[in-house]
C-alpha cells in the first residue's frame, strides 16, 4: 500500500472510530453536554465546516511558499492541512453554530474522548506513512530514533504526540471531578494540546520562519492559548493541586 493510501485508511479509521466513541461519550461519559438532538447536529454541522476550513487555513499559514507554488494553480492549495487548524477551526464553527440554534450549555466535553482516540489512530497513519507526510522530527542520536527512508534517524514526534495525549487524557479522567466548570475537560484538553505542539514544533523542520523563530502553526497555538488565558490558572489548579486532607482527628 503507498503511503498516501495508508494514511488516508488510518484517517478514514481515525474518523470512524472517533464518531463512534462521541456517541459512547455522549451517553456515557458527558450525558449533560446535549440536552436536545438537535443541538448535536448544529454543532457537529459548525465543528466539520469549522475543522476544514482551518485545517486548510493552517497549512497556508505555515507553508506558505508550498501552498501558493504555481498560483493560481490550486493543486498545492488543496493539498496539506493540519490538525492544530482544525482544532481550532472546529471550535470557532461550534461557537458559530451554537449562537445560531441559540445553544447556550458547553458541549466540549464531550470531544475529549473522540478526539483523543480518533487523534492517536492519526498519527498512527502519520508515522506509518514516512517521509510523505511531514510530520516527523528533526534528525536526532537519540536511541529511539526512526529512520523514515532517507537514512538520517529522526525525532518520532507522532508517537510523542501519541504518548502526550493519552497520558493527558488518563489525567483530565483522573481529575475529572475536580474540572467543575462544564466544559473545563475540554479546555484542559486544548490547553494542554497546544501547550504540547507549541513546544515539539521546536525539533521539527521549520517550513517557514515567522519572527526569524516561529512557525505557523506555532503561531496558531500561541493563538489559541490566549483565547484559554483566562481559564487557564483555574484548569492548571484543578488538574496539578494536591487534594485536601479532609480527615482530622478529634
Amino acid at each position: 500500500m503507498s503511503p498516501v493510501a495508508l494514511h488516508t485508511a488510518f484517517e478514514m479509521l481515525a474518523y470512524a472510530v472517533g464518531f463512534r466513541t462521541f456517541l459512547w461519550t455522549r451517553k456515557k461519559i458527558a450525558p449533560n453536554a446535549f440536552t436536545h438532538d438537535d443541538h448535536v447536529a448544529w454543532v457537529g454541522v459548525g465543528a466539520i465546516v469549522g475543522a476544514a476550513l482551518g485545517a486548510k487555513l493552517a497549512f497556508w499559514l505555515d507553508d506558505p511558499l508550498a501552498a501558493f507554488r504555481d498560483f493560481p494553480d490550486l493543486a498545492h492549495l488543496l493539498e496539506g492541512k493540519s490538525i492544530i487548524g482544525a482544532l481550532l477551526g472546529g471550535v470557532a464553527g461550534v461557537e458559530l453554530s451554537k449562537k445560531i440554534a441559540g445553544v447556550r450549555q458547553s458541549t466540549g466535553d464531550a470531544f475529549v474522548l473522540p478526539l483523543t482516540v480518533g487523534m492517536c489512530i492519526g498519527r498512527i497513519g502519520c508515522f506509518m506513512a514516512g517521509l510523505s507526510d511531514h510530520t516527523y522530527g528533526n534528525p536526532t542520536a537519540l536511541p529511539w530514533a526512526v529512520d523514515f527512508g532517507d537514512g538520517q534517524p529522526r525525532h518520532p514526534t507522532q508517537l510523542y504526540e501519541i504518548v502526550f495525549l493519552l497520558s493527558q487524557y488518563a489525567l483530565i479522567h483522573f481529575r475529572r471531578t475536580a474540572l467543575v466548570e462544564p466544559g473545563d475537560r475540554f479546555r484542559a484538553f486544548m490547553i494542554g494540546y497546544l501547550s504540547f505542539r507549541l513546544l515539539v514544533e521546536f525539533i521539527k523542520p521549520l517550513p517557514y520562519a515567522y519572527l526569524h523563530a516561529l512557525s505557523g502553526l506555532q503561531l496558531l497555538c500561541l493563538c489559541g492559548l490566549l483565547y484559554y488565558h483566562r481559564d487557564i490558572p483555574r484548569v492548571l489548579r484543578a488538574l496539578f493541586a494536591r487534594r485536601r486532607n479532609t480527615w482530622e482527628p478529634r
